[in-house]
């Protein structure tokens, strides 16, 4: 059975479970409500839980474990060393059983041609059904394929055997022992915490589970490459024929100048944006302002990147390049510093507007109308009693939009090119962490080598670096956030 009827199959078996446990505690309270110890809904949520939690958790559990028995039971009909080649070779086994259960379901193949195929055929046949293959199909791959595709289908079988038996009897167990004095509601909500817990611990879990990956690649690169030379080297050179110098200083050197372009836009303006909002525009118009203004945080970062490929690189190289309108030559490409930072100076506006925004109305109203009583004009509040009392806050804010702006990938790799370089014009082509993490990673990277271990080195040091920042926002606003509430 497919996984997606499977897990309707139980959802049904769930809900006759709970009208069942339902039904049946009010008939042996005799329908008196008064005479049970929980809702009679908490009664039928504890037969449904029964009849899930058990069945998704062994549905999961199976969906984990039969691939990697699969390509236990197949991997050694191959005689293939381990490694990326075994790997391409066990996709393509894959890709066989696949097409050739896709060929019995659909009714192009029937057992007895499975059964007699040969490796010639395959290629023709699953190609007619639409299976693209990466290699020529050996008597090896079809023999691991078949051996695949029965083991899945047997599996598959016993998966859907098992997962409903589970469903039956948890809802089954919990009908027979449902009694009036039955405490159903302590038993839903223990489930429900723990659920809960769980819920939050994801977060934890998934957070750890990416540092420790970029733990242990990061070492993994130090042991082949030196820290100090790609702490402090100041040349980017990778190649992956050997002999690369991978210095991270010009790739820093071109995130904080990108970003600090980029914030020398959006600071000034999401500020004052969030001054007027707050301070002086009516009900009517901030209504309308704000939300069309946040509409900019809801635009993909890719369609930034090409309006600053497009538009805004054209533009200043119109006027800053050889030939242009001012007769200087500072640049001389359409992708640079400026053109990137003026895009993400855009994009961050929204962020810097909403945060300042909330917390300038966060400033209690008191120390207006004190301004306001000793005779200060309305500017005069606002540079000498709002800005003051909201500045940790706005300081925060910007600190959020930096961290932000270096994680920025696509205006990067459209706007600003991709040399690595330190230089102090900011119509010279740069690029970031982010863009040669990208980059390196992109194609057939060979991951024992330094040219692609380095681009987890380039990730271990953002993240250190935007946690950094996060953290030190973070701290900010709760220390504004303590003094005011």
């Amino acid at each position: 059975m497919p996984i997606f009827w499977l897990i309707l199959a139980v959802l049904a078996i769930a809900v006759a479970g709970f009208l069942g446990a339902r039904h049946r505690a009010l008939s042996l309270a005799g329908a008196d409500r008064r005479s049970l110890h929980s809702l009679p809904n908490y009664y039928g949520w504890s037969a449904a839980i029964a009849a899930m939690l058990p069945a998704f958790a062994m549905l999961a559990l199976w969906v984990v474990l039969q691939p990697i028995f699969l390509n236990m039971r197949a991997a050694p009909l191959l005689e293939m060393d381990a490694g990326g080649a075994a790997a391409l070779a066990m996709a393509d086994v894959r890709r066989v059983a696949n097409g050739l259960a896709l060929g019995l379901s659909s009714g192009v193949l029937t057992p007895d041609q499975v059964a007699s195929i040969t490796p010639e055929e395959v290629r023709s046949t699953l190609g007619a059904i639409g299976v693209a293959l990466g290699s020529e199909v050996s008597p090896q791959t079809l023999a691991a394929a078949e051996v695949y595709r029965a083991g899945q289908s047997a599996g598959t079988a016993a998966m859907s055997v098992v997962v409903l038996a589970l469903a039956v009897a948890g809802a089954a167990w919990i009908w027979l022992r449902t009694r009036p004095e039955t405490r159903a509601r302590n038993g839903v909500e223990r489930v429900m915490r723990y659920a809960l817990l769980s819920a939050a611990l994801i977060a934890i879990l998934t957070t750890l589970g990416i540092v420790l990956s970029l733990i242990f690649n990061t070492v993994k690169f130090f042991g082949l490459y030196p820290a100090d030379e790609f702490l402090f080297g100041l040349t980017w050179s990778p190649s992956f024929g050997g002999g690369s110098t991978l210095g991270f200083v010009p790739l820093l050197w071109g995130t904080l100048y990108i970003s600090f372009v980029a914030l020398i836009v959006a600071v000034p303006i999401g500020l004052l944006a969030a001054i007027y909002l707050s301070e002086y525009a009516t009900s009517r118009v901030r209504s309308i302002a704000k939300p069309a203004l946040e509409i900019l945080a809801g635009i993909p970062t890719i369609v930034y990147g090409l309006f600053a490929l497009v538009t805004v690189g054209p533009f200043l190289l119109d006027i800053f390049g050889a030939g242009g309108v001012l007769g200087v030559s500072w640049m001389r490409g359409a992708t640079a510093v400026m053109t990137a930072g003026l895009v993400m100076g855009i994009m961050l506006i929204p962020f810097v507007s909403s945060l300042s925004d909330d917390i300038i109305n966060a400033v209690p109203q008191a120390m207006r109308d004190g301004s306001y009583g000793l005779g200060a004009t309305q500017s005069e509040t606002i540079r000498q009693v709002i800005l003051p009392a909201a500045l940790p806050g706005i300081v925060g804010a910007i600190l959020l939009a930096a961290s932000r702006a270096i994680g920025e990938t696509m205006i990067v790799v459209l706007g600003a090119g991709a040399a690595a370089q330190l230089s102090m014009n900011p119509f010279d082509a740069m690029t970031t962490v982010t863009a040669k993490i990208v980059s390196q990673l992109t194609g057939d990277a060979d991951f024992s080598s330094p040219e692609a271990l380095v681009a987890f080195a380039l990730g271990m040091t953002l993240f250190v670096i935007t946690l950094a920042l996060n953290v030190f926002a973070l701290w900010i606003v709760r220390r504004y956030r303590e003094q005011y509430e």
